[in-house]
Order: C-alpha cells, then structure tokens, then sequence
C-alpha cells in the first residue's frame, strides 16, 4: 500500500518532536536530516538487494561474481561494512545498526556508518553528513538518539517501491519549512519561503539541459525548484546541471540530501564563502558561467571587501554590506550568451549611496538590469522588512524592446496573512510573472495596472540617470507614488474638489428656485 505525505510527514515530525528534551528547535535539521537521509539509503539499498537475491541463483556465483552482477545491475550506491573482520563487524545500515541500540556507544557506531558510506561513495556522498558533532554523547546522549532512530524506524520503508520521490521530497521540504517557522531568525539563513523561491524561478525560467547556479545555496530549494518548474512545464526536470555554494557544511550537507531525495543527481554542492573564495572556476581562474544564477544571500553582511576582484564591476561593496558584492559575482557568473540572473535584496540596495551607488550606475550604464520587483514586507523567517527582486541580463542579451529601459514592479500590496508572516498566493506570484513579461508595442513607457494592487512600468535609463542612478520604486511607479504623496499636496487637492462641488450645488439650487421647487437650500 503506498505511503501518503501525510502520514510520512507526520511520523519523521514525531521522530524530530523527540529531540526537545536535548536541544532548540533550530538545531533539529543537524540530526534529523543525515538520519533520514541515512535510513533512505539503506531501505533502498536492502530493497535493491532483496530483488537481487530473489532474481539469481548465488550457489551458481562465486562471492566477487555475485558482488559485481549486485553492483553493476542492481545497485547505485554501497552500503559498507563496518569494523571490518572484527568481531563487531557489521553492515553500515538503518536496521543494522538500530538492531544494537540498546548497547553503549549507538553515537560511535551511528557516526562510523556514516562515515563510511561517504567513503565508500566518494563521488555521490563526499561530506554529504556534515560536522556530525551530535553523535558524540556530549552533545545528544544516546537515550535520546534511541528514541529518535526509534520514532523514526516507525516510518513506512522508504524506498521507491514502496514510496515515490514526490512524497519523499515532499517529507523533506516539510521538515524543512517545520523546523524554520518554530526556529525564529536562524531559519533564515538555509531556508527562503517556497512562493518566493517559485516566483524568482518563474521569472528566470530554466530550460531543459541548461546550467543552474546558486552562489548562497543554504538548503538547495532554488536548484530544486528550477527541476520542478521545468518538469510542470513539460521539460525533464533532471536534465538541469545543478550548482550550489553555502558557507556552512552542515547546511550544504543538507542541500545535497535534500537534492538526492528528489531524485535529482547531476549537482555540485561546494562549501565555502563565495566571496572570498568561489569554487566554481574557469582553468584561467575566473569564475565560472552559467546559463541561470539565483540568490538570496544574507542580507546586509558585513564583509572584508575585495583589495582586487576582477568581479568588482563599478567599485568595491562597502565594509558594512556585502549586498552588491553578491550582486557583482552573479553578474561576472551570467553565460555570455544567455546568462540571466535574479536576486533577492533589500530596498537599501536600490538607493544608499557612495561605493554602492557608483556599482550601481556603472550596471545601468552597462543595460544589464532588467527589472526591479518590490515585494511585500514580513515575507521572510529572518527578516520583516520589504525586499525587492532584480533581474539582470547579460551584456547586449536584452530583448530589443527592452533595451535601454528598466521594468519596475510595485507588488508590495499583494500578500495574503499568515500565523507568522505575509504570503504570496499563486494569483500573487502569476500577475506578477505576467507583468514581467509585458510588453508595450511603442516601446515608451506606460503604466500598467495590474489585478488588485499591483502595477508596472517600463522607464528609459535617461530618466533613472537624472535621478541620479536612484532606483527607489516609488519614484517610477504611480501606485507607489501617491502612498508617498505629502499631506499639504492632498489638502490642496480636497480644497480644490471641495470648491468645484459648492459651486454645482449652487448652480443647481439656483435652477430649482426658478422652477418653483422649494425644499431643497441646505
């Protein structure tokens, strides 16, 4: 009987659920996923093994002949053995292992199994666990490990004949978004709200067998969500060269199981800061190109700028935030031909000014940026200001109508209220994919209003360049605007109003009176 999302989600959340007694919620993801991901592999691994042994004759095979047919048609990982010709020897696996939990030292032999499936597949799992810092009986004893592998093995058998990776990813991405809503501000730094991710995709829109790359991958959501939008459009998903980046290997080491349980295996997950040191890199020591770039980096981060960068396009990003630093590495990171970028970004980066405002007018200068979308405020775990989504085109890659202009978006009102934050509804995310693909037949700029508070215009970049390079959207888009409007302009214009109506009514008292219809004077 197959497995439903529900009940899936519901188990590995009671499994989680065990570790209250031993740490904050924001550090679940640390033991939980390399446990998961753990029990995946070897209920797929022993499912594959059983269909083995039932489809073939041993007694005919020799140990090296059955191992080679096993692995070659078969099986697409190892599972190991552990302690290897020693008395304790045994299988690196779930049901192993589980089946000693009551003995002292569960932490040891939990992280030697780990261990040892990365070294066993040095290509597919390198690093794949993390720091593995909670097996030590220090930091999570082994009473509790117990009883989450315990709450845990009480999930249904995952593997695909039992379970789909739909279901599966599905699971995943729960425990994700679960983990991020009870954790507060830390959330923010692996996690990004699946309507924003959607919409970032939608507007950059991957296409079958292009490269995608994410600079500040956290938990591999974007990568993830370009297979599946390509998939919902008809495409084949898996053919998407995936590429990711993230600072902390733990959450890179969820990024890249998070990858694997939805079945999506040509990705590159490396760790370390990319702006001091980027991985992805051409043999002359630039950085790689790549068809789609999308991010959302930490906002605001204090940095030790670059001394000489050939990414520094325009100036150096200030001390105080490394905002268009990032900006600068996805554009040098933009395919030539058609490389295409989307950031997520305070409005801060839109106006300060300085080294920041001398990157921006060179981009502009350049007609790399292609629109910029505001976005509702409290969207986000970690943050409850407004952010704003840029778009940029590589050098001479605009569509020609759209050269020399700049599509602003105001869609700061299009939310709907949740527990803990604004979200973006499907309607939300579509009226805005559709107004950034509009497109004005005489090529000047016009005013579009869209579906329910939402509105766009195209501005030439003579116009942003005499206001002085500003790109604060409130100065392009009418429904932006007349929020900012002061108080004496709307005095002056209800006075104005206010006159016009006295003197009708009095014109009109005045035609009554002549016609003998009393009844009427105020």
């Amino acid at each position: 009987m197959a497995v439903t999302q529900q009940e899936i989600e519901s188990r590995l959340w009671d499994a989680a659920d065990e570790l209250r007694v031993a740490m904050p919620e924001a550090q679940y993801s640390s033991v939980v996923f390399p446990l998961m991901f753990w029990k995946y592999l070897s209920d797929t691994w022993e499912h594959h093994h059983q269909e083995f042994l039932d489809e073939n004759d041993l007694d005919s095979l020799s140990a090296e002949e059955a191992r080679e047919i096993e692995y070659r048609d078969y099986q697409s990982f190892e599972i190991p053995l552990i302690y290897p010709g020693t008395v304790t020897e045994r299988r690196a696996s779930w049901s192993s292992i589980l089946a000693t939990i009551t003995q002292p030292g569960l932490g040891q032999r939990v992280r030697a199994s780990l261990q040892a499936i990365e070294t066993a597949n040095p290509d597919k799992f390198s690093r794949l666990f993390g720091s593995m810092t909670w097996t030590s009986e220090e930091v999570l004893s082994g009473e509790v490990l117990a009883a989450v592998m315990q709450a845990m093995d009480r999930t249904p058998k995952m593997h695909e004949g039992n379970m789909s990776h739909d279901v599966l990813g599905g699971a995943y991405e729960y425990l994700l978004k679960r983990f991020s809503d009870g954790s507060g501000t830390r959330a923010g730094q692996f996690f990004t709200p699946r309507e924003v991710v959607e919409l970032l995709v939608e507007l950059l829109d991957p296409k079958g067998h292009e490269s995608v790359y994410d600079p500040t991958c956290g938990s591999g959501g974007m990568l993830i969500a370009s297979a599946n939008l390509l998939k919902a459009h008809g495409g084949r998903g898996y053919t998407l060269k995936l590429y990711g980046q993230e600072a902390v290997p733990d959450t890179a080491g969820v990024a890249r199981m998070n990858l694997f349980m939805h079945n999506l295996t040509q990705f590159q997950v490396e760790v370390g800061d990319t702006l001091k040191d980027p991985r992805f890199k051409k043999p002359d020591g630039s950085v790689a190109a790549f068809d789609v770039i999308l991010a959302n980096p930490p906002y605001s981060l204090k940095w030790k700028p670059w001394t000489k960068d050939q990414r520094a396009l325009g100036g150096v990003a200030p001390q105080s935030s490394a905002d268009w630093a990032f900006v600068q590495h996805m554009i040098a990171s933009m395919d030539p031909k058609k490389g295409r970028a989307g950031v997520v970004l305070p409005h801060g980066v839109l106006f300060r000014g300085g080294q920041e405002a001398a990157i921006r007018q060179r981009v502009l200068d350049d007609d790399l940026l292609e629109a910029v979308i505001g976005l509702p405020a409290n969207l986000f775990y970690n943050t409850t200001i407004p952010t704003a989504i840029l778009v940029f085109r590589a050098p001479g890659t605009k569509a020609p109508e759209r050269q020399g202009r700049v599509l602003f978006i105001d869609a700061a009102k299009r939310f709907a209220k949740g527990k803990n934050r604004n979200i973006l509804t499907a309607a939300d995310i579509a009226d805005a994919v559709i107004a950034y693909h509009s497109s004005f037949d005489d090529g000047t700029p016009v005013d579009h209003d869209g579906a329910g508070g939402l509105a766009a215009r195209f501005v030439p970049t003579t116009e942003i360049m005499a206001n002085g390079y500003d790109l604060n959207i409130s100065r392009y888009v009418k429904q932006a605007a007349a929020e900012s409007e002061d108080l004496g302009t709307l005095i002056d214009a209800y006075n104005l109003a206010r006159a016009e109506r006295q003197k009708t009514e009095a014109r009109m008292l005045a035609v009554l009176a002549n016609a003998g219809i009393e009844g009427f004077d105020e």
